[in-house]
């Protein structure tokens, strides 16, 4: 009689299933998603590529964390929003802190520097970006100059910081692109259930036997719905967070997300929204 125990391998979550249990959506529904708003355009190999990439540094593209953008020549290059930037900082172990200095009188700056402070090293990463070797001809750099150039001494030290690559600001993607980046708008995505044939040959699909143990989206926390809410008034997060916390500090705390803010905290920026977000746009 033999000792011997059969070890069985399991079944690899693909990184789509991995990327819908992180945010809370059923796999298929996100696939068909992903494909018609964010990721829309891209290849199924591509589609593949940004998934990794997004789970790679834990974003959200349908938070607007991350977006697709055509390459000039054909191919799909990653876009990340400062937010975005911001979050994978905040997520590092390491990282103590940041600073940001933008210089110039007036309207136009002359240049600006990241500071980023970090746990294990006696110096910090310091990165400054010059505003006449940065500055674009579009509307956002001719409107608000000086927090473009904020957003892009951010991003550089940020990447420096922590050897972030594989990723692109909007400034690098339209270079990449030979045009301007169009990030999509879109309104919050309706999931509809369809029946899925277990004949149908359904690219980047987990495991069927997955499928039943990623829950469906709901957002059922204060925290979700303030998500959900920021994302429909088409606002960045990390904005979000900087004018609550500018307006009611106690509120926010020590928050950096949103899902870090207590219940109640959530609660009372879902219900004063529209006013926090008027604002920041009057800002």
């Amino acid at each position: 009689m033999s000792n011997e125990i059969a070890v069985i391998p399991q079944a690899k979550p693909s990184a789509l299933a991995v990327m819908a249990g992180r945010i809370n959506v059923e796999p298929t529904k996100l696939h068909s998603t992903l494909k018609n708003t964010v990721f829309k355009g891209a290849t199924d190999d591509e589609l593949l590529a940004l998934v990794v990439t997004a789970n790679t540094y834990e974003l959200n593209p349908l938070l607007k964390e991350l977006y697709a953008f055509p390459k000039k020549g054909g191919g799909i290059a990653p876009m990340v929003g400062v937010d975005g930037w911001i979050k994978i900082a905040n997520r590092q172990p390491n990282f103590d802190g940041m600073d940001v200095e933008v210089y110039g009188d007036g309207k136009t700056p002359t240049h600006a520097t990241g500071t980023i402070y970090l746990k294990d090293r006696s110096h910090p990463v310091r990165v400054t970006e010059y505003f006449e070797e940065c500055k674009r001809g579009t509307e956002p750099w001719n409107q608000m100059p000086r927090r473009m150039l904020r957003n892009k001494a951010i991003i550089q030290s940020i990447r420096l910081a922590f050897g972030v690559s594989g990723i692109h600001d909007e400034d690098e993607a339209r270079d990449i692109g030979g045009r301007q980046a169009q990030v999509p708008t879109y309104e919050k995505p309706v999931f509809k259930a369809r029946v899925i044939d277990p004949e149908d040959n359904i690219p980047m699909l987990p495991d069927p036997r997955l499928l039943d143990a990623v829950p469906a989206f709901t957002p059922d926390t204060p925290q979700k719905q303030l998500q959900a809410a920021i994302a429909d008034a088409g606002v960045l997060e990390g904005a979000f967070i900087k004018q609550l916390k500018a307006i009611a500090p106690a509120l926010i705390g020590k928050a950096k997300l949103i899902t870090e803010l207590s219940d109640e905290a959530a609660e009372k920026a879902l219900a004063e929204i529209h006013s926090i977000i008027a604002e920041e746009v009057a800002e």
